[in-house]
């Protein structure tokens, strides 16, 4: 499912000039020129839990990576290394067609906190606003790998999941390739969201069951780019320069 995807993703990307890959401690981002337009691709930036040698690289030919085609990069996605992961889905990102007609100036939170009143919510993945939607939904599960306190193991995404009226999973289940394994729990009548700046924003996706994209298009390329590249977090780079939007199926307009 996770190549059909990219594969599908891949079949609709515009013609573009890759001029800079960076991989920053939060965020990667790859920088794109499309018809004289520079575009930047944002995706979390994944790694291998813990610090040690290895027998292969996190990332291969490094400083180079700029240097490469785009088709290069994109491949990357499919690549053992879940950085390299990160920089191809920051380079599909980047290379999609771009729907403005289409993007809504609403984030996921909004989403949720309206359609999620006196309803079963599940949110796959720990995000900043999660705390404040307990108050506004009927009932909500943060299901994670890696469980903060209030969270619930993602092993419980079996049973939890089909009794959710509203399913938000996030992007980087694209680059740690576990959405399908999430998408089969989910009820075919549940709302389902996909979001987090890592996402693309393609109607492509409407094919697998999401009704809603809530992504990011970054307006201050260079700005963002800079900053990314030093350390900054989403929230660091959302005032410098990124916006957030969603855009629906035709089934959910």
């Amino acid at each position: 499912m996770m190549e059909t995807i990219f594969q599908r993703l891949r079949a609709t990307i515009e013609p573009g000039e890759i001029l800079d890959v960076r991989v920053g401690l939060h965020w990667t981002g790859v920088l794109v020129r499309v018809a004289g337009e520079r575009r930047l691709g944002l995706a979390t930036t994944c790694v291998e839990p813990g610090h040690h040698y290895r027998t292969w690289h996190d990332v291969s030919d490094p400083g180079r990576l700029h240097h490469l085609d785009a088709d290069s990069l994109m491949d990357r996605v499919y690549a053992r290394s879940p950085v390299e992961r990160s920089i191809g889905l920051a380079t599909i990102n980047a290379l999609l067609p771009r729907h403005p007609h289409q993007w809504q100036e609403i984030n996921a939170e909004a989403i949720i906190a309206t359609a999620g009143a006196h309803k079963r919510v599940a949110i796959i993945g720990h995000f900043p606003f999660t705390e404040r939607l307990r108050d506004q939904v009927g009932q909500l599960w943060v299901l994670e790998l890696t469980p903060r306190e209030g969270d619930i193991p993602a092993t419980h995404i079996p049973t939890l999941l089909p009794q959710a009226d509203i399913v938000a999973i996030t992007s980087t289940t694209l680059i740690n390739r576990t959405l399908p394994s999430v998408l089969k729990h989910k009820r075919p009548d549940a709302l389902t969201l996909l979001l987090g700046p890592s996402t693309p924003l393609s109607p492509v996706l409407f094919d697998w069951g999401i009704d809603i994209l809530s992504g990011a298009v970054v307006d201050n390329v260079e700005a963002v780019l800079s900053a990314l590249s030093q350390g900054a977090d989403f929230r660091q780079l959302h005032r410098l320069g990124v916006r957030l939007v969603s855009m629906r199926s035709e089934e959910k307009q």
